[in-house]
């Protein structure tokens, strides 16, 4: 590249560069918003080209809605983006330049809403994006990627660049470019080419425009009125779009949903109702379904958990890689494929094996993944005994009740467990040297008032888990002691981890702990406790009603009104926020 193209890159950045990248969420309203300025989106206020026949689902209260928001892409679903628009090959080439995300709610993707972009990191971001946009246009890949070819190579052809930069625009904006936006980057594309005499490289030029904007990073939520509520507003239909493909396939919509958000088929009940059903028969389910339980489950911690090797040299990289994936195979599996009830992921049986995880599940198998059903006599039972949950909830080199606790409260049932006081003594536990097993360690905890309350909810359960040593494998004692599993869950004693997996499985807050992640996943955003009560209960009346399938769950949310409807105001009240709150609205995190 000469002199005169980096003179170039240097006087275009201000106009490729938006600095105002952390968006306040309230701050979005349905017309006229600061933000929707900035981003040029228009159309706010149009009416749309088809509108809905029909209120809500029968028996849904009418007045369900969700927020306006603005949230950064994972860097999962940035990856797909670039498979979806580019292809594999380039996703795989450059690595996600997406900010770290704080948990919010339980979520990632919840926080993902609250995200704020630094200088540094938008430097980042330009610098993927220029890798991508090079590589989109070298020898290799210009003859597929882009549909139509320039006069000459070395001069402009806006006609060429206007082509593919709307095309593509389409895809990574998840809908059409302005006229004056797709103007604007092939005039970058032509001076870029005049300057540089190589059409390639200005197109490259304005693609990188197009990569680093706010429209292709963010998933930007933007309203029409609501014909049905006289006075209120709706997604416009490429948002609705954009909600659905990235809460049913965390990625962007296809050319086949984009097309029907384009004919305004989204907005009516028949349309939606097809585009929902293809979405959720699509092979893609299973990536949708995937990210959200990696998600639920805290599985990003994987990314840097370890465990000592002098204590446990079984446990490898590959045999924490082979944990997640385990899991995740076992969920996919029994919610799409068997379609069986949600509650049995913790009684189940089955599940699959590899040869990393066969040395600390002391059972035999063979090559590859391999399903694979424990006896019935085995204390192998639900997700609770599964590696991925026992060696992340424990310590480098030893098992962790109240770690193990605190994952099933927090995760599954959405309770809150408070961090412990900052001058807390932690002492005492280091210096119980005759105990003999975390149990007799763990007897502080119940003398102590400041700790008591807090472990209550924790250790009891953490303890019927001990049978499974730091990196889930199963023994009869420690230190030469026997262990007492036994234990209560809210009020069910049991005996032993059957008794643990029946008491999570009939729990009341299980299913409504799903279903406010989900529908948190699925918006966007944490729930409110002033607005989603009564819609989360309706929710759950019908996954109950429709016997706990994950399918039917995933398509009410879809096809509700709450999913699509926007209100205005938002509370900063969090369902769960007050202890008072009913078992079927769980404590949010």
């Amino acid at each position: 590249m000469d002199g005169s193209t980096l003179l170039y890159r240097n006087a275009e950045a201000p106009k490729l560069f938006i600095t105002a990248f952390k968006f306040n969420n309230s701050a979005i309203s349905a017309c006229g918003s600061a933000l929707v300025a900035a981003l040029l989106l228009t159309g706010c206020g149009q009416e749309p080209a088809q509108i809905s026949e029909t209120g809500p689902e029968p028996g849904e209260p009418g007045d369900s809605a969700s927020v306006l928001r603005a949230r950064l892409l994972t860097g999962e679903q940035y990856a797909n983006t670039i498979t979806h628009v580019f292809g594999a090959d380039i996703s795989d080439s450059v690595f996600p330049p997406i900010p770290p995300m704080d948990r919010t709610d339980g979520l990632l993707a919840s926080g993902a809403a609250f995200v704020g972009v630094t200088s540094d990191q938008i430097s980042q971001i330009q610098l993927a994006a220029a890798s991508i946009a090079a590589k989109v246009v070298d020898e290799e890949h210009r003859d597929f990627l882009i549909p139509c070819q320039p006069e000459s190579t070395t001069e402009a052809d806006l006609a060429c660049a206007g082509l593919f930069l709307g095309e593509t625009g389409r895809l990574l904006y998840r809908r059409p470019l302005e006229e004056s936006r797709l103007v604007e980057l092939a005039e970058i594309a032509g001076h870029a080419a005049d300057q540089t005499e190589d059409f390639y490289e200005g197109l490259a030029l304005a693609l990188e425009a197009v990569l680093i904007s706010p429209e292709a990073i963010f998933i930007v939520d933007r309203s029409e009125p609501d014909p049905d509520r006289p006075g209120q507003q709706r997604l416009d239909s490429y948002s609705l779009a954009s909600r659905l493909s990235f809460f049913l396939w965390n990625g962007p919509p296809d050319d086949r949903l984009l097309r029907a958000a384009e004919n305004g088929e989204l907005q009516t009940p028949e349309g939606l109702t097809h585009a929902v059903d293809r979405l959720l028969s699509s092979p893609r389910l299973e990536a949708g379904m995937r990210a959200f339980f990696d998600d639920l489950l805290v599985f990003d911690e994987f990314n840097s958990l370890a465990k000592d090797p002098l204590v446990y040299p079984m446990v490898t990289g590959a045999t924490l890689a082979d944990a997640r994936e385990q899991t995740l195979r076992t969920i996919i599996d029994h919610l799409l494929t068997q379609e069986a009830d949600y509650r049995d992921l913790f009684t189940t049986r089955k599940t699959f094996m590899s040869m990393p995880l066969a040395v600390v599940y002391g059972t035999p198998t063979s090559d590859g993944w391999v399903p694979h059903e424990f006896e019935e006599d085995s204390p192998r039972i639900g997700l609770l005994t599964h590696v991925s949950f026992l060696a992340a909830n424990s310590h480098a080199v030893r098992s962790s009740p109240t770690l193990r606790g605190r994952a099933l409260r927090e995760r599954f049932l959405c309770q809150k467990v408070p961090e412990p006081p900052p001058d807390v003594d932690f002492s005492a536990l280091e210096e119980a040297e005759d105990a003999t097993t975390a149990r007799e360690r763990l007897e502080v905890h119940r003398t102590n008032p400041t700790c008591a309350g807090c472990h209550y909810l924790m250790d009891p359960m953490g303890l019927s888990l001990e049978n499974f040593d730091g990196a889930g494998r199963f023994r009869e004692t420690e230190n030469g002691a026997e262990l007492d599993i036994s234990g209560e869950l809210d009020g069910i004693p049991y005996d032993d981890i059957n008794g643990l997996a029946m008491a999570m499985r009939n729990h009341p807050r299980l299913s409504s702990c799903l279903i406010n992640r989900l529908y948190a996943y699925g918006t966007g955003g944490p729930v409110s406790l002033r607005f989603d009560r009564e819609i989360l209960g309706w929710f759950e009346d019908r996954f109950v009603a429709k016997e706990y399938k994950m399918r039917a769950l995933l398509r009410d949310l879809a096809l509700s009104q709450a999913f699509s409807a926007v209100r205005s105001d938002e509370s900063p009240a969090i369902i769960g926020a007050g202890s008072g709150a009913p078992a079927r609205n769980p404590e949010s995190q």
